[in-house]
C-alpha cells in the first residue's frame, strides 16, 4: 500500500520522535519501570503539551478531531520508544466518552482528559470472557435514583494509574448477549472497588477489579442502558488498529537493532552478517515489516472511513491477524540472531521481544481474529449473494 502522511501528520510526528529520542531513551524508560507508580508524570504532561491527549478529542472540548490514521504515525513512534505511560488507555476511553457521554459529562470530562489532568481506563474484559466482547458477567441493577455494580473485572491495563474506569456491566439478557450491555463510570476510589495489582509481562501496570455493591448515580451510565455493545466493538476495533501500528514501530525498532548487530559482532575475521543464511532471515524481516506497515494503514483507514461495521471488524480482524503474527515471527529472530545477548535484561531488544508478545493477542489473539474474520467473510458473502 501506498500511503502518504499529510504534512501536519508529518510535522507532529517529527516532534514526537525527537521527543522520545531525546527524552525517552532505554535508560530513561528502564527508570521509569522502577518506579512504584510505573508511568512518568513528567512524560505525561509533556504529551499533554504535545497536544497528543487531546488529538483523537472533538474539536468543541479543546481537541483536534483526530482519527485512526491521525494517530497511527504517533503510536508507531511509541512502539518504537517502548512509551509505558497510559496513553492508549486513555485515548480509547475518552472515544468511547465521546461518543456515547451525556453533553454534561463530556464538558466536564474531556478538556481535563485533553489537559493530563484526568487518565481514563476501560474495564471490559472479564476471568471467563476470552476476547469475547459481548460476554459481560458483571451486573447492574437499579438501585434508587441510580445503579449498583457487582462482579469481577480482569486484566484492566493502565487501571491502577486511572482516576476513572469505564466499566461494562450487563443491565439484562444472558451472559454472551449483544443486547443488554451498558457503560458506567465508576471512580477508582469508588467504595466497593477492590484492585490487584500487577505488572504485565511487558512492564506495563495492570490489576484485576472486584466490584461490591458498587453504587453509582444516573449521570455515571454512558448512553442509553443495554445499548452499548456496538459503541465498545466500534472503540476496541479502534484500539486493536492502533495496537496493530504500535507493533510496526517496535519491529521496525527490533529489525534495525538487528542489522545494526550483524554488521559489527564479528567472528572468525568478518560480521556474521556476511553469513548468506543470516542475510535471507534479514530480508524476510524487512518484508514483513512492510506487510505489516501495509495491513496497519488498512485497519486505521477502515476504522476511519467504513460505515458497514462488519466490513470495519472484517479488516481490523486480518490486520490484527497479520500483525501477530508479525510480531511473533520477528521478536524470535531477532532475538535469536543476537545469540544469548538478546535475552538480558540490560538490552532493548528483550524488552521490545515481550512488547510485542502482548501486542499480538492484546485485544484478540490469532485464533480469535481468524475465528471473527472467517464469520464476517461468511456473512458478507452471503449478503453478496443476496
Amino acid at each position: 500500500m501506498d500511503f502518504d502522511y499529510t504534512d501536519e501528520q508529518k510535522q507532529l510526528a517529527n516532534a514526537v520522535n525527537r521527543y522520545l529520542d531525546k527524552e525517552y531513551g532505554f535508560e530513561a524508560r528502564t527508570g521509569i519501570l522502577r518506579t512504584a507508580e510505573g508511568y512518568s508524570g513528567g512524560v505525561w504532561r509533556q504529551f499533554a503539551e504535545m497536544g497528543l491527549l487531546a488529538l483523537p478529542l472533538p474539536e468543541e472540548y479543546g481537541g483536534f478531531a483526530g482519527g485512526a490514521v491521525d494517530m497511527l504515525p504517533i503510536m508507531e513512534a511509541m512502539g518504537m520508544a517502548l512509551v509505558v505511560e497510559p496513553y492508549l488507555a486513555t485515548v480509547l476511553c475518552a472515544r468511547l466518552l465521546a461518543g456515547a457521554g451525556s453533553a454534561v459529562r463530556r464538558a466536564e470530562l474531556l478538556p481535563a482528559v485533553a489537559a493530563g489532568d484526568l487518565k481514563l481506563a476501560l474495564a471490559h474484559a472479564e476471568p471467563t470472557s476470552r476476547y469475547r466482547r459481548s460476554h459481560v458477567r458483571t451486573r447492574a441493577c437499579r438501585d434508587g435514583p441510580g445503579w449498583r455494580l457487582d462482579g469481577d473485572k480482569s486484566m484492566v491495563v493502565h487501571g491502577p494509574l486511572a482516576n476513572l474506569l469505564l466499566v461494562s456491566a450487563r443491565v439484562e439478557g444472558e451472559d454472551d448477549a449483544a443486547d443488554g450491555i451498558s457503560l458506567f463510570l465508576v471512580p477508582a476510589e469508588a467504595a466497593g472497588v477492590t484492585e490487584r495489582s500487577f505488572r504485565t509481562v511487558d512492564g506495563m501496570v495492570a490489576c484485576d477489579l472486584r466490584l461490591e455493591g458498587v453504587r453509582l448515580g444516573e449521570q455515571d451510565l454512558l448512553g442509553v442502558p443495554g445499548q452499548a455493545h456496538a459503541s465498545l466493538d466500534e472503540v476496541l476495533d479502534f484500539a486493536t488498529a492502533l495496537c496493530c501500528a504500535e507493533a510496526v514501530g517496535v519491529i521496525g525498532y527490533a529489525n534495525a537493532q538487528t542489522v545494526d548487530y550483524l554488521k559489527t559482532r564479528r567472528q572468525f575475521g568478518k560480521s556474521i552478517g556476511t553469513n548468506q543464511a543470516l542475510q535471507h532471515r534479514m530480508v524476510e524481516l524487512m518484508i514483513t515489516h512492510e506487510q505489516a506497515r501495509s495491513m496497519a494503514c488498512l485497519a486505521c483507514v477502515k476504522v476511519d472511513t467504513e460505515t458497514d461495521p462488519r466490513q470495519r471488524a472484517r479488516a481490523v480482524s486480518a490486520a490484527q491477524i497479520r500483525i501477530a503474527q508479525a510480531c511473533r515471527l520477528v521478536s524470535q529472530e531477532s532475538v535469536q540472531m543476537h545469540g544469548g545477548i538478546g535475552m538480558t535484561e540490560e538490552l532493548k531488544l528483550s524488552h521490545s521481544f515481550r512488547r510485542l508478545l502482548v501486542l499480538g493477542q492484546q485485544f484478540g489473539d490469532v485464533d480469535f481474529h481468524l475465528e471473527r474474520f472467517a464469520r464476517l467473510d461468511r456473512e458478507l458473502q452471503r449478503q453478496d449473494g443476496n
